[in-house]
């Protein structure tokens, strides 16, 4: 019951941080940021989790989202908010609020301690995705197609050197943050 109240609130935060950003031409345009793609990951994987239980296939799209939104949380303090310097836009608003905090802590609590674990079978799972997403938005970048949508994917604004590394670094990041879900 506990955890059927626990993804209800969780359901509830994504739906309001993700459509803080307007309409749904701007919802939908918006997924291009890792942050948004992971909050609709985890709003996704709840509804599913309250339709059809703890299926393998579910708990596999929950560690995904967990790992995601851990991710988004980190590289969001530890990254955006000292580079771009507007921590009320991050971490303040309705919407960074919710997709940078709330809904991280709460889907991370969910996963740790109500909910069934992944196995050490998906331990690249966060990996995989997170460098394809990475490839991709680097490779619009390359095109100019896009500027970021982050600092560190701007590929014409920075040495290929320093592109590299932010982006072993993220990688590198990821990796320990499954690992550690799959510890506990």
């Amino acid at each position: 019951m506990f955890l059927k109240w626990t993804l209800t609130v969780i359901i509830l935060c994504e739906i309001w941080g993700l459509t803080s950003v307007g309409n749904l031409k701007k919802v939908l345009k918006s997924m291009m940021f890792y942050t948004q793609l992971s909050n609709a990951a985890a709003l996704i994987s709840a509804l599913l989790v309250l339709i059809f239980g703890s299926l393998p296939w579910i708990t596999a799209l929950r560690y995904l989202a967990a790992c995601m939104l851990i991710m988004t949380m980190l590289v969001t303090i530890f990254v955006l908010v000292p580079t771009m310097k507007d921590t009320h836009l991050l971490l303040w608003s309705r919407g960074g609020f919710f997709l940078h905090l709330v809904c991280p802590v709460l889907n991370l609590a969910s996963y740790l301690f109500l909910e069934p674990h992944a196995g050490w079978n998906l331990l690249y799972l966060p990996l995989l995705v997170t460098l394809i997403y990475g490839d991709i938005m680097l490779y619009f970048n390359y095109l100019k197609k896009v500027d970021g949508p982050y600092p560190f994917l701007r590929f014409h604004h920075q040495s290929r050197r320093a592109t590299f590394l932010w982006f072993t670094v993220l990688l590198i990041v990821i990796t320990a943050i499954s690992s550690l879900l799959l510890l506990f």
